[in-house]
């Protein structure tokens, strides 16, 4: 699992109107939760960004007044206008804990279906993944090799190696459909066999 480092500058007061002015400063309020006690701090919108507004996963080495911390993001909230980040909550890890993030899905391979003309439907881009923080896959891959036309790959098919998923096991993750064009030539050929 890739680290991002962020720095962070402790908080003296904690309130809106601190917040307000942190925010108009470019900076974001955050805390950090889950290492005994909660640390209240602020960090660069810049410096969020490669973490908030990316597909990918990443732990985060957070450095709050020399002190090291390893973390991720467990929310992040978002102006309802400008989208712009206004708060942001981190988890500390320890080796020892696991932890519950979502992981992106890759899709591997080429669907035999999808070659004979059948179309390719993703329900799901993330799936749920409780792990110990070393073991935290990076992305999950999942092969459309065997994906015929009416199939779909279930969350249930899929296996994470030292890592627990948590969606519901029957969720489909990937399917294929018959396309129109695949209907139509069946219906066609169907006829043809007819006359």
């Amino acid at each position: 699992m890739k680290s991002i480092a962020i720095s962070g500058s402790p908080r003296e007061n904690v309130g809106k109107r601190d917040a307000k002015e942190l925010r108009y400063a470019g900076k974001v309020p955050a805390v950090l939760y889950g290492g005994g006690e909660q640390y209240h701090f602020a960090v660069s919108a810049a410096d969020l960004k490669p973490l908030i507004y990316t597909p990918e996963v990443n732990f985060v080495d957070l450095e709050i007044s020399g002190k090291k911390y390893q973390a991720i993001v467990q929310e992040a909230q978002y102006h309802p206008l400008t989208d712009q980040i206004i708060h942001v909550d981190f988890l500390a890890l320890s080796d020892d804990k696991a932890v519950s993030m979502n992981i992106p899905i890759a899709l591997t391979g080429t669907s035999p279906g999808v070659k004979m003309g059948g179309k390719l439907v993703q329900k799901l881009r993330k799936l749920r993944v409780k792990a110990l923080p070393k073991d935290m896959p990076q992305v999950i891959e999942v092969s459309l090799e065997s994906l015929e036309v009416g199939k779909s790959v279930r969350v249930g098919a899929v296996e994470v190696k030292n890592a627990k998923i948590l969606n519901n096991a029957d969720d489909t993750i990937v399917s294929v459909i018959m396309s129109r064009a695949l209907k139509q030539a069946e219906q066609e050929a169907a006829k043809a066999g007819k006359k």
